[in-house]
């Protein structure tokens, strides 16, 4: 079983860019697990497998915690448009531990919380101490070359991960950029 120490869900709505209202509003939900890597300090470990089950679970936690934030404001697992995700591993571990949580078991119990994606996730890793931050890009969940939901979103928990930990997130987004004008060349 998965030790979690803490679940962290922010939502982000923007009213509001370039002195003009964005209608509907951009909506942005980051759900996040601290969890403890069961790798931590120990000498390479060649099968990572403890560690994508461990992902697949977690990301159904995150996955049904940020649909019940756009719940809340009154929309739905279907209006979601754009997703990410990001991992940072404590410095007891490694980098490896975040793609193992991240890539292969990772995108199914997402995908099943918001009812489908059939894009990559875009994603981000790294290795931090407590306190460190990390910028998740969003793709749009069916096509990556979707510019109007290219954007990002920054997470940062005080205190995790400490050195046997892992801070595993999403995020979810709906509406795309504010005012979003850029077009493909054609």
């Amino acid at each position: 079983m998965t030790e979690i120490r803490k679940i962290v869900v922010s939502t982000e709505e923007i009213l509001r860019e370039s002195g003009t209202p964005v209608n509907p509003p951009t909506v942005k939900v980051v759900a996040a697990a601290v969890v403890t890597n069961p790798f931590a300090g120990k000498p390479l470990v060649a099968d990572l497998t403890e560690l994508e089950l461990m992902s697949a679970e977690v990301t159904a936690i995150l996955g049904a915690r940020a649909v019940k934030a756009f719940e809340a404001l009154g929309l739905s697992a279907a209006d979601v448009r754009g997703y990410g995700k990001g991992a940072i591993v404590g410095t007891d571990g490694e980098l490896e531990h975040t793609a193992a949580v991240l890539h292969p078991r990772f995108g199914a119990p997402l995908r099943a919380a918001i009812g489908g994606g059939a894009d990559i996730i875009p994603g981000t890793k790294k290795v931090g101490a407590p306190g460190s931050s990390i910028t998740m890009p969003i793709g749009n969940k069916d096509d990556r070359w979707e510019f109007d939901d290219m954007d990002s979103a920054e997470l940062t928990i005080g205190d995790s991960p400490r050195a046997n930990e892992m801070v595993i997130a999403i995020i979810l987004s709906v509406g795309g950029r504010p005012h979003a004008r850029v077009t493909k060349v054609k």
